[in-house]
């Protein structure tokens, strides 16, 4: 258990200390790409260079899925207990270097430490734990049949198995694939974000070191527009797996049209609403908690509840309360600070949020933030801001802005809210707060939603799906659901007589 102590000193000294691998990860060990080219990750915390990151090119995809294609027989026929006790050996020295990867996921990132040494690498873990506890937990099907005959279903891997994650959760969403996948027999060619590869690369170090064999995990890094691309055109990859833009997850799925239908899973992010009643019991947690659903991690969720609607009854108290509430999520230095925000993703990233809340300010009214700060040289970093005073066709109530940028709308009842709440094409996340039973399961009822959080906002937990509905995507991370997405059902059927 890491302690505030030890997260609020030392950290610089440990970055200033930290040898850095930029490479590949391909067959079981470092690599260089087929050029040997690279560029520089720079971290958002403050500008610097944190290494050279290999600039993998489509050849190096093409030697990553050979290798993944070669792993696949034994692996997939090692058995459960196997698979089980090598990924178990694997979230034990992910304990052992939490700290190590914590800090490059930060530095990488510009989360806060405090995030990443206490959610985010300890959320990977657990995850990891549970599908290598979940794989000898699986059964197959005895379906009924005519007599003189048995039929059997297994759940078969699908065998190589693209993954391409974003960078707002790198380690933790590379878990959500990674953990199931290799649980259910296939192997992985992960592309991480080119702007956070750090923290899988040397997780796949960690996972050779675990025992997995050869091959059976690869991290390629570069661009999406070329190896995210080179693997969705794989013919040689039987599935993909993503999280990212809506406008990314469309041209996989038309790429897996014009090579070979590979399977896909596909969260393709949201512009979650929070609904306020009039009856909640306790406005002020209402607001503590709609401060954390609109700005954790800088506002850079895909299922932030970025769209508030408050009951008009409430709505000036609640107003209040939450610009108090927000004030715990202004920026700080990711490495010292103990509360508050980190960077984003980039300086250009914040140039983007940014152009959001100057036509928020132009068209209807910024409440409370709005403001660029600088720390340790950089200007990545944006204060919690909420806009009103826009209408509800307004783009800043349909687009996804991904940043600490959440807005206010007041409404009158019930049929409304729910109107209010569907009104846009993703289904990814809603949250509901009121004390009548009857309301939150009637409103949970009626929002298009892979979630709906009641008294509480962006639940989730190892156990229970997450992924959502209409241009949000299909198939699910977390829970067994997640093995749909690695697995085909197989009938084998005996005749007797």
């Amino acid at each position: 258990m890491t302690t505030t102590t030890e997260i609020s000193s030392g950290w610089q000294s440990r970055a200033d200390a930290l040898t850095i691998d930029g490479r590949a990860f391909v067959d079981g060990r470092r690599a260089e790409g087929c050029d040997r080219s690279s560029r520089p990750t720079i971290s958002p915390i403050d500008g610097r260079v944190l290494a050279e990151l290999a600039a993998c090119r489509p050849a190096d995809v093409d030697t990553a899925v050979a290798a993944a294609r070669r792993a696949f027989p034994s692996w997939s026929r090692k058995g459960a207990a196997g698979r089980k006790e090598i990924l178990l050996a694997l979230a034990a020295l992910m304990e052992q270097h939490a700290a190590e990867i914590a800090l490059l996921e930060t530095l990488d990132s510009g989360k806060p430490i405090l995030q990443t040494t206490t959610v985010d690498v300890p959320g990977a873990i657990s995850t990891l734990r549970w599908y290598a506890e979940a794989i000898d937990k699986q059964s197959g099907e005895l379906p009924a049949v005519p007599p003189g005959a048995t039929a059997l279903v297994t759940r078969e891997p699908l065998g190589v198995v693209a993954a391409i994650v974003p960078w707002n959760f790198p380690l933790e969403i590379a878990v959500w694939k990674l953990a199931p996948a290799l649980a259910a027999g296939n192997t992985v060619v992960l592309k991480p974000a080119e702007q956070t590869s750090l923290s899988v690369l040397r997780l796949a170090e960690l996972a050779s070191e675990a025992g997995l064999p050869d091959g059976v995990l690869n991290i390629v890094t570069g661009t999406g527009r070329e190896i995210g691309a080179a693997l969705a055109h794989h013919m040689d990859v039987d599935a993909l797996a993503f999280t990212g833009s809506t406008a990314v997850s469309r041209t996989l799925l038309e790429a897996s049209g014009r090579s070979n239908l590979k399977r896909l899973s596909l969260e393709a992010g949201g512009k979650s609403s929070n609904i306020i009643f009039a009856d909640t019991a306790d406005l002020a947690a209402a607001a503590a908690k709609a401060a954390f659903g609109a700005y954790y991690n800088q506002g850079q969720v895909c299922s932030a509840n970025s769209r508030i609607l408050v009951q008009r009854e409430v709505h000036d108290e609640f107003a209040a309360l939450l610009a108090e509430a927000a004030a715990g999520y202004s920026p700080a230095d990711p490495l010292a600070g103990l509360d508050g925000n980190g960077a984003l993703i980039s300086a250009a990233h914040a140039d983007d949020v940014e152009r959001w809340i100057v036509r928020g300010r132009t068209e209807g009214e910024v409440l409370f933030g709005g403001e660029r700060r600088e720390i340790r040289g950089s200007d990545a970093y944006l204060e919690p801001t909420l806009l009103g005073g826009l209408p509800a066709d307004h783009d800043v109530h349909r687009e996804e802005i991904f940043g600490p940028v959440a807005v206010l709308h007041a409404f009158d009842t019930e049929t409304e809210a729910v109107a209010l709440a569907n009104a846009t094409d993703y289904g990814l996340a809603a949250s509901v707060w009121t004390s009548d039973l009857s309301r939150a399961h009637r409103v949970a009822g009626d929002l298009l939603a892979g979630t709906v959080s009641v008294n509480t906002v962006d639940a989730l937990g190892n156990t229970t799906p997450f992924g959502g509905f209409k241009q949000s995507g299909f198939g699910r991370d977390l829970s067994l659901h997640a093995f749909d997405n690695y697995t085909a059902p197989k009938t084998t059927w005996i005749q007797f007589g």
